[in-house]
């Protein structure tokens, strides 16, 4: 299969979840909008998936798939099966000291790290602390699905991981359905919603442990024992985890801050929602395929179908991502208008989430490159760098974060996690050219620069169209005229950025269709020269 129908695959079904990750928002803004259980709601919900994030996705993604890989290679399946247990039983153990630890701690770490800004309303941190307890063990669940996830990539079968994230959105519009059906209050809601999470990690685990047995593994707890390969895994995974984490831990620092406005968090989760949209296909399908075929070419010597991978795979990102940002940018409040603005979501709010959502527009990009170019590093067990700038993002983050919030409010939140994006991008770039492990092409600079052209193309026929279409965009319009409005304005876009793009070439047919039937490093011979 090649990198592009890969990227399909996983960013297809990862589309289904977004979708769905829609329709449970704009629910929830109907539910709750910015009101105060929301804030609860997602500040109790932030901790989880924080170290969801930390211990799961970022360490494993990182860490264990080269591992696997590389076990698959030497050893065959039975040598893979027996490191993935191994790792199965201490993963286990670990999570399960640090669920005990965390449910003792949550009063502290809500008043403290969580949400500070509650400290002085006893009800929401209290309520916050409680609903944080129930979800916490989502962490557990999730954990040991994205080691199963590792596995399944490294196999080459992408589908039952990328579409378990589907059942956390199906059983959350599930409980806000129950909620809206019947009446109930946002503090019973917010309940529906807290449960649902811990029943939505238990189903997710059950998708990918079934994907791993039809894939031709298994799995069995054994007891935890720190072989050489468990210990390479740990000293790899402590600082993947932190740079795997860093977009989320930049969130926490601005729910933190934010906690000491009403209705900044929940405007701030909106508004993420959204941008995660392209995020999610096209960074997620990115990350989530080019580093097991990058670990497998750079394993076999594959030097020039690794760069190739790369730079290839920064193209296609640029290419989907370029004229999105400038879409968010552009069309932001119509945006959250037909999302959201409905029940509680008044019009005061889509202002708010709408400058909210044209900031998280400029950092788009950033956010998936990041995606692009740390498994340039992670295939070649180099975990500690992307760490290292991770640090400086955060640290960035917090202090415009800090300088920001108090003069823009929830605003000046997204532009502090833009800014930090916008760097780590930019240091892992240079780093990786420094070192030689990415090709730098003049052609791929001149397509970009081409792309940026369509794009402000595109910019300008939206803003004028825009204004044609601003009756039926306007708040109190109908929201099928809204929908119907807003889908013409995106097709449009669509019609005018790819047909300029590859008028002018900054896309080229050639170029995707060698991509299409390219087979990836494992078919093509090592190079006879340096």
């Amino acid at each position: 299969m090649s990198l592009v129908r890969k990227f399909m695959t996983v960013g297809g079904a990862t589309l289904g979840s977004r979708i769905f990750g829609f329709a449970r928002e704009t629910l929830m803004a109907a539910a709750l909008g910015t009101g105060p259980m929301a804030d609860v709601f997602y500040a109790a919900f932030r901790f989880p998936n924080l170290f969801r994030r930390l211990f799961a996705e970022g360490a494993f993604n990182a860490a264990f798939v080269p591992l696997f890989s590389k076990e698959i290679e030497a050893n065959g399946i039975n040598g893979a099966k027996r490191f993935s247990e191994e790792v199965f039983g201490v993963l286990f153990t670990v999570l399960l000291l640090i669920t005990i630890v965390m449910e003792l701690s949550m009063p502290l770490l809500v008043r403290f790290v969580i949400a500070p800004g509650f400290a002085d309303d006893i009800e929401k941190s209290s309520l916050t602390v409680r609903m944080a307890m129930v979800m916490f063990p989502y962490l557990m669940c999730m954990s040991l699905t994205a080691m199963m996830s590792g596995m399944l990539n490294s196999l080459h079968h992408f589908f039952a991981a990328a579409v378990a994230p589907i059942f956390l959105n199906i059983v959350m519009i599930g409980a806000l359905f129950y909620a809206l059906y019947t009446g109930a209050d946002p503090l019973a809601t917010a309940w529906y919603l807290s449960w649902g999470v811990l029943v939505a990690g238990v189903l997710q685990l059950a998708v990918v442990y079934f994907g791993v047995l039809h894939a031709g593994m298994s799995i069995s707890l054994k007891f935890p024992r720190f072989t050489p390969n468990v210990k390479r895994l740990l000293v790899l995974a402590v600082p993947a985890a932190i740079t795997g984490g860093i977009t989320q831990i930049n969130q926490l620092i601005g729910q933190a801050i934010a906690s000491a406005q009403d209705g900044a968090i929940s405007a701030l989760q909106y508004a993420d929602r959204i941008y995660q949209l392209p995020l999610g296909v096209v960074g997620i399908a990115v990350g989530v395929v080019l580093l097991p075929e990058l670990a497998r070419a750079l394993k076999g010597g594959h030097l020039r179908e690794a760069g190739n991978l790369q730079n290839r795979s920064i193209e296609f990102v640029l290419f989907l991502t370029i004229p999105a940002a400038f879409a968010l940018w552009i069309l932001s409040d119509e945006i959250i208008r037909v999302l959201y603005e409905r029940g509680a979501f008044h019009a005061e709010n889509t202002a708010v989430v709408g400058s909210i959502l044209a900031i998280y527009g400029i950092g788009l990009p950033a956010f998936v490159l990041i995606k692009a170019l740390q498994p340039g590093f992670y295939a070649r067990e180099d975990t500690k760098t992307p760490m290292r700038f991770s640090a400086v993002a955060v640290a960035a983050n917090c202090a415009l974060a800090l300088t920001l919030f108090p003069r823009l409010g929830a605003p000046g939140i997204a532009v502090a996690e833009a800014t930090a994006g916008w760097i780590s991008t930019v240091l892992l770039f240079v780093t990786l050219l420094r070192r030689g492990h990415l090709t730098w092409e003049w052609a791929l600079l001149r397509r970009t620069a081409l792309l940026v052209v369509a794009a402000v193309i595109m910019g300008g026929v939206l803003y004028y169209l825009r204004g044609v279409f601003a009756v039926s965009l306007a708040s109190g319009s109908p929201f099928w005229a809204k929908l119907s409005a807003l889908g013409i304005l995106i097709g449009v876009s669509m019609v005018v950025y790819f047909a300029i793009a590859f008028l002018i070439g900054g896309a080229d047919w050639s170029m995707i269709r060698r991509n299409i039937k390219c087979k990836g490093a494992a078919n093509t011979p090592p190079p006879t020269d340096s």
